[in-house]
């Protein structure tokens, strides 16, 4: 096999996206063990599922043939090295007789062709038998590329759920601090963790959600709501009832009073608001239907 070339972030961009061939949510959260074994023979009614799977464990789509018994050699040093690196990636061995759309949505013009797969975005390697060891190099890079992009999942190796890695020191603090009820140390310990890595994604969730206990700590729930009934453009107080709405699970009711309020509002005042529920859509999360909705309704008020 030729030399493989660094494989970088950019190669995502421009790529074809894969992720359309199917819709839904996130089946795990960043850093899970993912369900099933290393090795999914793909259909065409797995297809979408395994796709979206991508966001959360990065893997090796094999592409091969049953009429060519020997292509198969390439998924099995596939899920060999996938083994060897503790289950970081996903094998989707994809039999081109018996599934040609799926191959065809790969533009494989060579079997057996190996491609990785980030977040629904395909990345091409190599066409033919890889060498397990000429393989591992190269998978090493996809993963640092999947790092990179916050695909970060794993799969269980041999039936056996791998170990959870340790946490970062800056998660361990703000876990600490959280325990403690220290909710001011651990705002600071998530900003230090996205200062190191400004897409990790779970020091943006764990910020979100710890800057929300934290202003809320202490208020007063009825003296509040009579000042924001009192005061309908008072910011500061509209701010307040829609942490606490949204901390006692009335979602929607947060998200209409902040979107009605930037309506109303103008220059500071209005991205003050703004900004705070950009921070509330984190805490609820970018995927569920509520914050889609919002956002939408806050585009609209905006322009």
């Amino acid at each position: 096999m030729t030399e493989q070339p660094p494989i970088r972030s950019s190669a995502l961009r421009g790529a074809v996206d894969l992720s359309s061939l199917g819709q839904g949510p996130k089946s795990e959260q960043p850093g899970a063990v993912a369900p099933g074994g290393i090795r999914v023979d793909a259909d065409e009614a797995s297809f979408q599922e395994l796709m979206l799977g991508t966001q959360d464990v990065a893997a090796l789509a094999v592409v091969w043939s049953a009429s060519h018994p020997e292509t198969e050699a390439a998924v099995t040093n596939a899920v060999t090295a996938a083994e060897r690196l503790g289950g970081r990636l996903r094998v989707i061995a994809v039999d081109a007789d018996a599934q040609p759309r799926i191959a065809q949505a790969f533009q494989v013009q060579q079997l057996p062709f190996t491609l990785g797969i980030i977040a629904a975005q395909p990345v091409p390697l190599s066409p033919g038998v890889i060498p397990v060891d000429q393989l591992l190099p190269a998978l090493e890079q996809l993963l640092q590329v999947a790092q990179e992009n916050g695909v970060t999942g794993r799969v269980a190796v041999g039936g056996a759920e791998p170990e959870p890695e340790p946490l970062s020191p800056e998660h361990q603090a703000a876990y600490d601090a959280i325990e403690a009820g220290d909710y001011a140390a651990a705002v600071e310990a998530y900003r230090a963790a996205l200062k190191k890595n400004p897409k990790d994604a779970d020091a943006a969730a764990g910020l979100a959600q710890v800057s929300l206990m934290e202003r809320t700590q202490g208020v007063d729930l009825a003296a509040a709501r009579a000042a924001a009934a009192d005061s309908p453009d008072d910011v500061d107080a509209q701010l307040v009832i829609a942490d606490l709405d949204l901390l006692g699970g009335h979602v929607e009711d947060a998200f209409s009073r902040l979107v009605d309020l930037v309506r109303r509002l103008a220059d500071e005042d209005r991205e003050k608001v703004r900004t705070r529920l950009v921070e509330l859509f984190e805490v609820v999360g970018a995927q569920d239907e509520r914050v889609v909705k919002a956002r939408r309704a806050l585009m609209s008020a905006l322009f």
